[in-house]
Order: structure tokens, then sequence, then C-alpha cells
């Protein structure tokens, strides 16, 4: 059985892939249930995407048809060993809520950038910046629910737990706008392109509905908006920046420091919300040092 990923040869009945980890099972359509051949990113039947789609009822993440399709498909293929064995230990009681944070980043100019490429050599420039997102949110143990084309959606506070989930996502988005710098400049003197990376991040509480153990997959309700919310900031964000919204700076406030942007209307959302650029850190690293300062 032929890995779809890596183009391992895996042996008849296994599941995974020996090499890579990346999923053998045929990708099924989750708009007709037809099982797809493997390393389809679309339904031969429907023509919906199948590696796309972030799993909850309630939120789609957009995608764009200029972005190629990633050669990471599915959480298990791309979440380092001792985080999967977490994410499969933990204990999800449907309905439960619990409070996150949504963390999304994407490229600008990766547009420009692949323009009259080779879907492979598009690849090859993308998928760099895709790695160094992930590895940013693994290093202080985050989830990313899914690689979105020149993009990932990622959790802190679930389904691996920390108390200081808001803390672990600016830490981790300071860390990925650092190494994409270095990576963008390599980019623009090869390819002439500027390269850089937006994000945006929310915190609030989700309903947890299932984790699928086989692949990693996720699905989680949104209460009051909060990823919707996440997106917002994302898409706001100018090329090199980190915004934030007022509750998330308000828990994460001495932990970093932050550029005040006042209030702005939000799509979707009927008051003005004040919003916040990430800075850098902040000179407070215990909970003992921020309460004595408030």
């Amino acid at each position: 059985m032929r890995c779809p990923g890596c183009e391992f040869d895996n042996p008849q009945g296994m599941n995974f892939c020996g090499k890579c980890a990346t999923p053998l099972a045929l990708p099924r359509c989750q708009q007709c249930g037809i099982d797809n051949p493997a390393g389809f990113a679309f339904c031969g039947k429907c023509g919906t995407a199948l590696t796309r789609r972030v799993s909850s009822s309630k939120f789609q993440v957009p995608s764009s048809p200029q972005h190629p399709t990633p050669s990471i498909q599915s959480p298990i293929s791309y979440t380092p060993l001792h985080l999967a064995e977490r994410i499969r230990a933990a204990t999800v009681t449907e309905g439960e809520r619990k409070t996150i944070t949504a963390l999304f980043a994407d490229l600008k100019g990766s547009t420009a950038l692949i323009e009259g490429l080779d879907p492979e050599e598009a690849r090859a420039i993308i998928d760099p910046a895709l790695q160094l997102m992930m590895d940013a949110v693994h290093r202080y143990e985050g989830y990313v629910a899914q690689a979105l084309g020149d993009g990932i959606f990622a959790l802190f506070g679930a389904p691996p737990a920390h108390e200081d989930h808001p803390q672990r996502a600016l830490y981790a988005a300071l860390h990925m706008q650092e190494e994409m710098r270095r990576y963008g400049d390599q980019v623009r003197l090869q390819h002439g392109v500027p390269l850089a990376m937006r994000v945006g991040i929310n915190t609030g509480e989700v309903v947890v509905r299932s984790i699928r153990k086989e692949d990693l997959h996720t699905d989680y309700v949104p209460v009051g908006h909060v990823i919707n919310l996440a997106a917002r900031m994302e898409q706001m964000a100018t090329p090199g920046s980190i915004l934030v919204t007022a509750y998330t700076q308000k828990l994460t406030d001495g932990y970093f420091t932050f550029k005040n942007l006042g209030q702005t209307q939000i799509k979707g959302v009927e008051e003005p919300l004040v919003i916040y650029e990430v800075l850098g850190t902040g000179p407070l690293r215990t909970r003992l040092q921020v309460a004595a300062r408030r």
C-alpha cells in the first residue's frame, strides 16, 4: 500500500504510513460520503475539498484556488509523537466547554510569488513557511488543527490543556514571525518577491464535541464567534504583525508589550472592538509579578 505523502511502500492492512505517519485510509468526502482514491484533494464525485475543511460544524476557513494544495493533509502527519499521544489520551466530554486561544497565521505575497511557477516549485517555497509556523506552535505545545494552503489554524489550551494558553499562543506567534523574517529574506533574495506572515489571535470558549483518535481531527463548536474573531484579527493584520483582541491582551498584559490600535468595527459584531498589536515580550514572567503590578 503506497503512501500518498512520501510514496513509501507499506504492507497491506496498515492504517498509517510507517515512514511519515500519513493516514493510508481512503479520504471520505464529508459532503456526499464517497471514498476517494488516496491523494485526492477534491472529491471526484461532487468536487468538495477533502483537505481544507476545519472540523467545526459552524466555522469554515475560506480557501483560495490560487494557492497550491498543501502536501501535509491531516494532523496526525505533522503532530509530534509526544503531542499526538497526549491528544489521544485527552478525555473529551460531549458538550464540554473549554476556554482556548485560537491562532491563525498566513502568508502575504504568496499569490504573486507562485504566479507562473510549477505547482511542485510553488510547494517547495510555501511548505517550508508552513513548517516553521507549525514548529513554532508545537514548540509551545499547541495543536495545529489544520494547514490551510498558505497558512495554519492552531489551538492552545485544547486538546493538550494548559492554564497559560494565551501566553503560549503569543510566544509561538513571536517565534514564528522571527523565523519567518529569516526565511522571507531568503525568498526575496532568490525570487525577488517579498514574503511575510500575518497572525491573528483570540481567546474564548468553545464546545468540545469529539477527537478522532486515528487522525487527530478535532470537532469544536465556537461559542460567541471565538474562532471567527481570531480569523478577523489575522485578516486585519499587516504583513509581519500580530493582532489580538482586548480579552487576549488583558490576559497577557505584563508578559508582553502591546500597541493599542483603538476601536474598529468587525464584520459580524455589533459593537466596535478594541484591538492590539503585539510588539514583543514584556518584563514580567510570573503570575505573582503580574498581580503585584496590577
